[in-house]
C-alpha cells in the first residue's frame, strides 16, 4: 500500500484536517516535527513516510481565495524529484493550465487533483477529465452528502485512472477506513485505481483497506501522531 502524505495548507501554514470542518483546522501540532511551516512538515512527512509524492491540499483556494502559489513552488523547489498532487479548487482545466503556468518548468511535475466540490458543472467536469492518464478525480462526500455540482459521482465512465474516495467526515478522525465505500466504487469503476482518504488508525487498516481494492492512502494524522511507523531509513523529530 502506498503512503501519500498530505499537507492542508491554511494561511501559510499546515494545519491538521478534522472531519472536514475546515474553519476549525488549526496549526498542526506533530511528533515528527516542531513547526507548522509547510516546508518544514513536508521534508518530515516525506522522509518519515519514505514518499515522493506529496499531496496538498489549498484550503485558502478551495475556500475561494486565491492559491498559495509561492508554498507550491517552494515545495517543488525544495524537492527536486517530488511529485506533487494540488487540490486548489479547480473550477475548470482552465483554472489548472493558469496556476501551472505561473509555475513554470516546475509545473511539471504537478498533478492536478480535480475535486467534485469545486468543478463547476458538467463541461467543466469533461474538459478536466478528458486525459485520464493526467489528472486525479477526487469523489467528496460528507456525512453522506455528495459535494458534487458537476454529477461526478454519477458518471463513473468519465473517471480517470486515478480517483480518490474521499468522505470528508473520516479526515482526521481514527474512526477507521470506510470500507465499504471503497468496495461501491471499486465494483462501479474497476478501470480505475483506487485512493482512500481518512479514518487510518495503524498498519492494520492499510492492509484491510489494500484487501478492499485500495492502491494508496492519503495520510497525515496517523503519521503526525506516530500511529503508523516510520517507513525511512532514520526516524525521530525533525
Amino acid at each position: 500500500m502506498q503512503i501519500v502524505p498530505v499537507i492542508d495548507l491554511k494561511c501559510g501554514q499546515v494545519v491538521r484536517g478534522v472531519r472536514g470542518r475546515r474553519d476549525d483546522y488549526r496549526p498542526i501540532e506533530s511528533a515528527l516535527c516542531h513547526s507548522c511551516d509547510p516546508l518544514v512538515v513536508a521534508a518530515a512527512l516525506l522522509e518519515y513516510a519514505a514518499a515522493d509524492v506529496l499531496y496538498v491540499a489549498d484550503l485558502d483556494a478551495l475556500g475561494g481565495g486565491a492559491a498559495q502559489i509561492a508554498c507550491v513552488e517552494a515545495l517543488l523547489s525544495q524537492h527536486p524529484a517530488l511529485e506533487l498532487w494540488l487540490d486548489a479548487g479547480f473550477r475548470s482545466l482552465a483554472d489548472f493550465a493558469a496556476l501551472r503556468r505561473r509555475l513554470g518548468g516546475l509545473g511539471a511535475r504537478l498533478v492536478p487533483v480535480f475535486a467534485s466540490e469545486s468543478l463547476a458543472d458538467a463541461d467543466a467536469m469533461h474538459e478536466a477529465l478528458a486525459d485520464p492518464a493526467q489528472c486525479i478525480l477526487s469523489l467528496d462526500r460528507h456525512d453522506d452528502r455528495m459535494l458534487d455540482p458537476a454529477g461526478c459521482w454519477h458518471h463513473p465512465e468519465r473517471w480517470p485512472d486515478r480517483v480518490i474516495v474521499m468522505l470528508l467526515e473520516r479526515v482526521g478522525s481514527y474512526d477507521g477506513p470506510a470500507l465499504d465505500a471503497l468496495a461501491d466504487i471499486r465494483r462501479r469503476a474497476p478501470q480505475s485505481r483506487l485512493i482512500g482518504a481518512g479514518g487510518i488508525r495503524n498498519e492494520d487498516d492499510l492492509v484491510r483497506a489494500a484487501a478492499a481494492g485500495a492502491t494508496a492512502w492519503l495520510t497525515a494524522s496517523a503519521l503526525h501522531d506516530g500511529r503508523i511507523p516510520s517507513r525511512s531509513r532514520r526516524s525521530g523529530p525533525a
